[in-house]
């Protein structure tokens, strides 16, 4: 199940990143926009080339990955791999108490991002960030709480409330965009950069509910009471998500990852529906952008939905510790990449089992197209020894490639020092 007649009309006609959002006729016709008010604007084209149309002999080795390409061994990173349990993140946000200064400052944006880079070398680096980040610059201003976390103090609940979405300013998130390009120059092709964004429908819970949430009934119930007011609220997500990821790799992201942490909190005909198509019309725009940056797609809890996944047309698919790697494998295929999935839980395990575990992961995905990675981020108290040893064991695994040739029939990682 997809979109409707209208909504799909909506989409090939209007929400085109050929020009960007100010052009759209969508939310002139809703009323939201005055006509005539507004001009298309052009996206200027990637200003890292290696970005967008890199060199395959020049790639950091997780973009080979990535892209199905033969590597020696898989490139290995960590979702949440800065935070609360590096004790150098701890200390810095002792001095700049606030989220949202330390992930809206760009020296200290670079720091934090940096610093499990310096300890631990991972094959990616990610910018420290939030998927809400981006929300002021397209109008919905956010906080965020000690205790409750984010909070959207006027949610979208009526047709009413879109009058206040306006077109991404990309201006407001000039922080993103020098933070990226600063960590493109810091790990050069070491590592790969980077980038991430939220899905529309996740994004679009917090914008509904107000905040996190542990029932979704408000946005649940609305894809019933108020369907063209979440699709118009979706629609405008996606060109600006689109737009996001467009200006995240021209900043000089190698690779960006999409989470739609909260699709899996959706039944897999509704997630079809609510968040698939959007997924789908992102994919296809930054495709036109960037042909050759790798899109990865991660949702919690996606057992149920894993061959609905690869249909967006990613180049990779995250996998949380709760589907089994080898089976995973199975489902997908061997032509797309996976990603993960050791349990965050195993790094306090004694480092014999994490070691195993990792062992046991990486042979389960295969030669080739595999992203070792955790099945969801780094947990809180998690002990530093652990991580390192996590990324000193994937350094350690080499890949036979005869098994790689042979993939199909009978494939398997060999480990070695």
């Amino acid at each position: 199940m997809g979109f409707s007649t209208s909504t799909s009309f909506y989409f090939s006609r209007y929400c085109n990143l050929g020009l960007a959002w100010k052009s759209s006729s969508l939310f002139v016709q809703l009323g939201f926009i005055p006509n005539g008010s507004i001009k298309p604007t052009k996206i200027s084209p990637c200003k890292f080339p290696r970005a967008c149309l890199s060199s395959p002999s020049s790639d950091p080795l997780l973009v080979k990955a990535a892209r199905g390409d033969p590597v020696n061994r898989p490139p290995a990173w960590m979702m949440r791999q800065a935070g609360r349990y590096m004790a150098a993140y701890r200390k810095l946000a002792e001095k700049h108490p606030s989220f949202r200064e330390r992930s809206e400052t760009t020296d200290l944006i670079v720091e934090i991002s940096l610093q499990p880079w310096e300890a631990f070398h991972p094959d990616g680096v990610i910018i420290f960030s939030d998927i809400l980040t981006p929300l002021p610059a397209f109008g919905v201003p956010f906080d965020i709480e000690e205790v409750r976390g984010p909070v959207i103090h006027s949610p979208l609940h009526h047709e009413e409330d879109l009058k206040a979405l306006h077109p991404i300013d990309l201006d407001k998130l000039q922080f993103v965009g020098e933070s990226l390009k600063i960590l493109r120059r810091e790990v050069g092709e070491q590592a790969a950069v980077l980038g991430f964004v939220g899905a529309p429908w996740t994004i679009a819970t917090y914008i509904v509910e107000g905040g996190t949430t542990r029932t979704y009934t408000k946005i649940k119930s609305m894809c019933h009471t108020a369907p063209h007011v979440l699709k118009a609220l979706l629609s405008h997500l996606t060109v600006a998500i689109a737009e996001y990821i467009v200006f995240q790799v021209q900043s000089g992201a190698h690779c960006v990852q999409i989470f739609d942490s909260w699709g899996g909190q959706l039944p897999p005909h509704m997630w079809d529906s609510w968040s698939k198509p959007y997924i789908d019309k992102i994919v296809s725009t930054v495709r036109t952008k960037c042909p050759q940056t790798p899109l990865v797609l991660y949702i919690n809890g996606n057992g149920g939905i894993l061959e609905r996944m690869k249909l967006t047309g990613v180049d990779v698919i995250g996998l949380d510790w709760t589907v089994d790697m080898e089976d995973g494998r199975k489902r997908l295929g061997n032509d797309i990449g996976i990603q993960g999935n050791v349990d965050p839980a195993v790094l306090f395990s004694p480092l014999s089992a994490v070691a195993d575990e990792i062992k046991r992961v990486v042979k389960s995905a295969g030669p080739r197209h595999h992203i070792l990675n955790l099945g969801h981020g780094v947990l809180v108290g998690t002990p530093e020894e652990a991580v390192a040893h996590f990324f000193n064991v994937a350094r350690s695994l080499k890949i036979d490639e005869k098994t790689v040739e042979h993939e199909n029939n009978a494939p398997k990682t060999v480990v070695g020092r």
